[in-house]
């Protein structure tokens, strides 16, 4: 991290990564192995990104509160559930050996290319929601999978996330998006005090990130998520696969 341009490249690329999150998901697949090839272990870099995506979900979550966009208190139930279940998550990322997390997250990066290629395609036409009942139950016992997930690695559980909402609670895309970066502050807090706690967070290079992470939420906060959702796609398919194939090779 001594060269003249790793900041600048970190503020450029928190940009990027939170526009991602913030629209659809996926963005720690660019970030995680940004930090990794800029030289964090692996470790290391799961527990710094935890910084950036606090911050970036906290201000994409005011950003689409500002819109009128809010699914409190069915968000909050979500919350919780995953909360808990991201300190199991947390304290499983903190001990894994480099080499075998490098490999895990060039695999998730992979299944998230092809999910993303030959997904179905997510409807944004309004449809009527399921939040009570059994489905708001099924949603609290998955969400406590997810933060289970989210808590090890993160990367690309916002397009789990949203898939899981539009069909199984029938959330639109805009109010999934905002269910989602909701719930995943709410976890990433029990994340990063794990990650904290085991001195795995660089805080100068993950507020650095933050920086870029922040502007780009409230960026694609404030612009319409379908004209986005078909370029962030494109995207991620190119660079995800592109940083998948060198971080299986990564020594």
């Amino acid at each position: 991290m001594e060269e003249w341009y790793a900041y600048p490249l970190l503020i450029v690329v928190g940009f990027i990564v939170g526009f991602i999150n913030t629209v659809a998901g996926g963005g720690s697949l660019l970030s995680l192995p940004i930090l990794i090839f800029l030289g964090l272990p692996s470790t290391l870099a799961n527990g710094t990104n935890r910084v950036a995506v606090i911050f970036q979900t906290a201000i994409a979550t005011a950003g689409f509160k500002s819109k009128g966009v809010s699914t409190f208190p069915f968000n909050l139930y979500l919350g919780c559930s995953a909360f808990i279940g991201s300190i199991i998550g947390a304290n499983l990322a903190v001990d894994i050996n480099g080499l075998l997390f490098n490999r895990i997250l060039a695999v998730v990066m992979i299944c998230v290319v092809l999910i993303v290629a030959f997904g179905p395609k997510i409807s944004i036409n309004e449809v009527q929601e399921r939040l009570t009942g059994k489905y708001l139950w099924l949603g609290i016992i998955a969400f406590f999978f997810f933060g289970i997930y989210g808590g090890f690695i993160n990367a690309g559980i916002g397009f789990i996330i949203i898939l899981f909402l539009h069909y199984i609670n029938k959330m639109t895309l805009v109010r999934s998006n905002a269910t989602k970066v909701a719930v995943v502050f709410m976890y990433m807090v029990s994340a990063l005090v794990v990650f904290a706690w085991n001195d795995q967070v660089n805080w100068k290079i993950g507020l650095i990130l933050a920086i870029g992470n922040g502007s780009g939420a409230w960026f694609a906060s404030r612009v319409s998520v379908k004209r986005g959702d078909g370029f962030v796609k494109k995207f991620l398919i190119v660079m995800v696969s592109i940083l998948a194939i060198k971080l299986w090779f990564y020594r």
